[in-house]
Formats: C-alpha cells, structure tokens, sequence
C-alpha cells in the first residue's frame, strides 16, 4: 500500500497538470503580437477581471503570511483586511482614465503611459528598474510559498527547492507560450479553487478542534488575549505600535492599485465598465481573508507547533490526520493562491524590462519583443527561485519590503494622469527622493520615527519634492498636455 505522501503527491500532480493544461490552450485565444501578449488584445471580460485582480492579490502572502500572521501576531493580521478592503477604490477612476489612453495610444505597461506625459528615457528606465526591484521579492515569496506546502505534506519527501521548482516550471512554461491570456484563464480556475478550499478549511478546524468559532475564540481570549487586542503584536513578540499597523495600511493602500503588474490589467480589460464593475465587486474577494485567518487562530492553542509561523496552514491540515486526498486538495489550493500571482508577476517583469527598460535605448522589432520577453522570464524566475531557496524571511515581511517601492509610483502616476502642471524633471526628482528615504529607512529601521513604514516616509519626502521641482521648472508645452488630457 502506498504512503500517504505519495497520494498527495499524486493529487499535486494532477492539479499541475490541469492547470499547465488550461494555460497552454488559453493560448490559441491570443495573436502573438505584444498586445496579444501583453495585453491579451485587450479582452478580458467581468469573470476575468474579477478572478485576474482578486487571485493576483491574494497569493502566498495571503494564503500562508496571513494564517502565519494571525497565529503568530494575532490581531496584527487585520491589517491585511483592511487595505485589501480600501485599496482598490482609487482603481474605479484610475483603471478606466489609464484603460482610455492604453486604448488610444496603445500602451501596455504603466511607465509607458507615465513616459508618454513625462517624456525622459531615464525615467523611464528607472521605472524599469524599481519594478523589478519590487516584483523580485515578491516572486520569490510565491515560490517559496509553494515550496513550503509541498515539503510540509509530503512529510520532506519533496523539498522546499524540489517544490518550488516544479510548480514554477510549470508557471513558466505556460507563460512562455500563451502570456497574459494564461494569466487570465489560469486564475479564473485557481481564484474558483483556492475560494472553495479556504473556506472549507477555515470552517472545519475550528469546529473539529474547538466546536466552534466562537468557542475558539473564546478559549484564546482566556488563554492569550493579547493577540486579541489591536494592533497585535510585532515581529520581537512585543505589542505592534499603532504608527506601525497604520502606516503599514497606508503604504499597502496606496501601493495595491500601483503594482506595475497589477496596473497592466487595466490594459487588458474589454471595456471601462468591465473595470469600474470588477472594482465594485473585488471587496467580496475578501471573504476569501475570513477563513484563512481563521486556519491561523485554530492552531493557537494547538499543543503542538510548527517549524515557523508561515507552516501554521500545512501542519495543520496534517496534524488533524485529514484523509490523503483532502490534505492534496487543500496543498492545491495553498499552490493555486502562489501561482496565480507568480504568473502575473513573471510575465509583467519581463514584459516591462523590455518595453520599459531596453526598449527605450535599443531599437527592438515589434515581432521580436515577444521573443525577449521570454526570454527574461526564464532569467527572472531563474534569480527569484534562487532567493527563495537561500531567504530566511517570513512571506509577510517579504511583501511589506516590496510595498515600501511600488508605493512611490503613486505620486507619479497621479501627477501624470491629473495635473497637468506637472513636468518631467519634478516627477523625476520625486520618485528619486521618494524612493532613496524609502530604502535608507529599510536599512536602517531603528531610525523610523514612531514605528512609521518606511514606504510611508517616502512618500513625505516625495510629494513636496514633486510639487517644488514642478513649480521651480517651466510647464510642459500645451500642445503635448492637450494631446494627453483631450
């Protein structure tokens, strides 16, 4: 009789295949130009878009760091609740003002359409360059996430690097071929899958542990009740500050809609209704947050304890001696919330350092960018798959470091789609200033005033400079502003 681990195997495998399968036949939807692959020729509808901007938000991060969280920091978690909640607002008049112009002038990144206001192939470039500084840890926190759950199942059988490896090629083989159109197709299927399977799990462990929700909580109340009062606690076990717990909502509010990956589905969208309806209906994304937290409240005052927090959910799901099947369905839905996101990642990293990045100073044919994107998915992977193998970061604190840059494309994003004063050389100054405070204070965390993220801190430097830069140096000419805003 076969092992238990070599069931579940067999179930991780069959979920691959089902979705390398959805991926390569998503491709014969698509041209195989760069609005095709890019873009996917701009026709994504509702169902897309809904499961293309929820499963791309909720990834390892959410599915691992946030039971992590609530296990380990307890009410510290909530945090992720509530920008998940506020953050995509902004998107219901962004997202069609950028969709517009993307339909107008073609554009399929961000810093193209802010390059086109701004014209500066530094700027440009440095676009480039922070996405990919940011897009770096956080496809390395989902291939991690996916290594995690499939050496934690398997009982180490298949290692961390083993696991990570092999759900990856599978990402990248499916996004070599059919771009932004696999993007879409496989996260409709995985956002459906990890839906049903969160909320299973998050039902059954507290039932099966404590006889209820309520009687778990009740139970931490009396035992631990400080990971019950707001904001939690930080990192050193010590009670979370209220300057950090709100700054961290703030950087991610402001940062969420700003991800160069997850801003490029504006251009993908059929029509601007279909965005402003996908807004309206992403907070109910967020229930998928409810039992997955509640995975990690369950194993509070479970006798027994994981190797780290971010393993909380596998050894869970084995610790309760679930049937095989059911603990590789669960493993399945663990890798369908890292993959739906590695995907979208990958595939806009490489898409942006070649139109963003070389592209900018190196005459490229339009027919040969599809092949360099490829190209750099293979070598972006191939540096994020070694980061995760050698990182000893948590998933979570992997994020937050990513959202203290993404977040200074706010000012510059904004400047270009509604001020029309502004000029190059002031959103060039502020992005620089912006993001050297954000990384000075990363390095060097004890100097944060009041516990402030640093991404946060940033964006107090960058703001004025943006506006003293602008109002110091002459407008852009009128012709070029009423081209943009016509």
């Amino acid at each position: 009789m076969m092992e238990r681990w070599v069931w579940i195997t067999l179930v991780i495998t069959a979920y691959l295949g089902i979705t390398l399968t959805i991926g390569l036949l998503a491709g014969q939807r698509s041209t195989h130009t760069v609005d095709g692959y890019v873009a996917a020729d701009r026709g994504f509808g509702l169902l897309v878009m809904y499961f293309v901007t929820g499963a791309m938000v909720f990834s390892a991060f959410a599915f691992l760091g946030g039971p992590g969280w609530a296990y380990s920091r307890g009410a510290a978690a909530f945090y992720i609740l509530a920008y998940g909640a506020l953050g995509m607002a902004p998107f219901y008049w962004i997202g069609p003002r950028a969709a517009g112009l993307g339909r107008r002038f073609g554009y399929v990144t961000q810093a193209q359409l802010v390059v086109a206001r701004f014209p500066s192939n530094n700027l440009s470039a440095l676009m480039a360059l922070l996405s990919l500084i940011a897009f770096v840890p956080y496809i390395t926190l989902q291939m991690e996430g996916a290594g995690i759950v499939i050496e934690a199942v398997t009982d180490g059988n298949v290692p961390m690097w083993l696991g990570a490896l092999l759900a990856y090629s599978v990402v990248i083989a499916y996004v070599l071929v059919s771009g932004a159109m696999a993007v879409g197709w496989t996260n409709t299927f995985q956002g459906i899958f990890m839906l049903v399977i969160a909320w299973t799990l998050g039902l059954y462990l507290p039932q099966r542990l404590y006889g209820g929700i309520g009687p778990m909580f009740e139970q931490i109340a009396d035992a631990q009740p400080e990971l019950l009062i707001p904001p939690g606690l930080a990192v050193d076990g010590e009670p979370w500050t209220w300057g950090g717990f709100s700054t961290s909502i703030i950087v991610s509010v402001v940062g969420l809609t700003m991800w160069p990956h997850f801003f490029m589905k504006a251009f993908t969208a059929r029509d601007d209704d279909t965005l402003r309806r996908t807004v309206i209906l992403f907070p109910t994304f967020q229930l998928f947050l409810i039992p997955v937290f509640l995975i990690g409240f369950s194993g509070i005052l479970f006798p027994n304890q994981p190797p780290s927090a971010d393993f909380i959910l596998p050894f869970m799901i084995l610790e309760t001696q679930l049937p095989a099947l059911v603990i590789g369905l669960f493993c399945a839905g663990a890798l369908s919330a890292s993959m739906s996101t590695g995907d979208a990642l990958l595939h806009a990293s490489a898409s942006i350092l070649v139109e963003d990045g070389a592209g900018r100073y190196v005459q490229i044919e339009e027919r040969n960018k599809p092949r360099y994107i490829k190209a750099l998915v293979l070598i972006i992977g191939a540096i994020a798959y070694f980061l995760a193998i050698v990182s000893d970061l948590s998933l979570v604190q992997l994020l937050l470091a990513s959202y203290g840059i993404v977040s200074q494309f706010a000012p510059t994003v904004l400047a270009a789609l509604y001020w029309k004063r502004a000029n190059t050389l002031g959103t060039l100054a502020g992005l620089l200033a912006g993001t050297a405070t954000s990384v000075f204070f990363w390095v060097y965390p004890d100097l944060r005033p009041w516990d402030m993220h640093e991404g946060v801190l940033g964006l107090i430097v960058h703001i004025p400079t943006l506006i003293t830069f602008t109002l110091m140096t002459p407008a852009q000419d009128e012709a070029h502003i009423h081209r943009f805003f016509s």
